[in-house]
Order: structure tokens, then C-alpha cells, then sequence
């Protein structure tokens, strides 16, 4: 799953290490979204998700990745349950010029038990905080994983992505073993 706020950078996430053209519903942002969709600092943002994005990742010869983008407006988080069935983690993309927007994706992938990794998004022109600073903010776990991301360059997209991968495999070995010790 590629997750959080509106206008995070979730869709150029996707479509920027995607193997395939990704599946996209996006639409015109029209006037009915003015004082409901707050695009920030991101004024020149005409369109957004509406549904859901798809991209794919090939791994290996048997093994695929498949990547889920979720709608960042409140209005459609009725469709999160079902993107989020089955996922293995969660990609949270942050925007630091608008921390609060993650919060209520952290505390639904937290609730679930998901693993996830924080991807601050660096936009061009916005502020720069340390990720410790960002990791205080969003007051997470030394253990959780908070990256630097530009979506638009694919070697930064695939270091989030093994970096997810590998708190995946962590959690499956956590689980194990306590389910192996109870």
C-alpha cells in the first residue's frame, strides 16, 4: 500500500518504479473541491485520486510486487478496507509542510497491525526538517523505519520499498516466533 494525505505524492510514487503504465483514476479537481480538498502548497495541483492507483514490480521470475495507491481525501477512506485486504505493509508518504494529514493514515495502519515505513516526501521549495525531527512529530518507534523520498526519482522510490520490504519480513518473523513461544 502507498498511502497518506491529499497531494502527498502518492500517484508519482507509484509511477515513478512502476514496471508497468500505472492504472491511475484520477480526476479533474473542479470548484466543488474548493474548502474541501486543500492542496497546500501544491496550488497547481488540477488533478486527484478518486478510487485507487496500481502499479507492478517484478522481483524475481516467480515473485511480483503489486502497489496499491489510496485516495488521500477524507471522503473516500470507505474504500481504504478493501485496497488494504491481504496488503503485506504500507508506504506513508509525508509532506512536512503538512504533518497532520498522516496522522489519521498512521493511527489506521497502526490499528491493523501493518507494517509500514514513513517516506518524507521532499518537494521542491518546501521546508526541510531532520527525520528525527519528523519522527518526534509523529511520535513513532525508534524502531520504525522514517526515509527521505523524492517520488518523482525511481532509485529513491526503490529504497523506500526495500526498506518496507524488510520491516515486512521483520514483522512476519516477530510474529512467528511469538506465535511459536504462546
Amino acid at each position: 500500500m502507498v498511502s497518506g494525505g491529499f497531494g502527498v505524492g502518492k500517484t508519482t510514487f507509484i509511477g515513478a518504479i512502476s514496471e508497468i503504465e500505472p492504472l491511475v483514476t484520477e480526476a479533474a479537481m473542479t470548484e466543488m473541491a474548493v474548502g474541501v480538498d486543500d492542496a497546500g502548497h501544491r496550488a497547481d495541483k488540477t488533478q486527484t485520486t478518486v478510487a485507487l492507483d496500481f502499479g507492478r514490480i517484478t522481483l524475481d521470475s516467480s515473485l511480483l510486487l503489486y502497489l496499491f495507491g489510496t485516495p488521500g481525501q477524507d471522503r473516500f477512506v470507505f474504500l481504504w478496507d478493501d485496497l488494504v485486504d491481504g496488503a503485506l505493509g504500507a508506504v506513508i508518504v509525508v509532506d512536512t509542510g503538512r504533518v497532520d494529514d498522516c496522522y489519521p493514515v498512521l493511527d489506521y495502519f497502526e490499528a491493523r497491525g501493518t507494517p509500514f515505513v514513513i517516506a518524507v516526501n521532499r518537494f521542491d521549495g518546501s521546508t526541510r526538517f531532520d527525520l528525527d525531527e519528523v519522527r518526534e512529530a509523529l511520535e513513532l518507534e525508534d524502531w520504525i523505519p522514517v526515509l527521505e523520498c523524492d517520488a518523482r526519482q525511481r532509485d529513491s522510490v526503490k529504497e523506500v520499498l526495500v526498506s518496507l520490504l524488510e520491516q515486512v519480513l521483520l514483522h512476519r518473523t516477530d510474529h512467528l516466533t511469538a506465535r511459536d513461544a504462546g
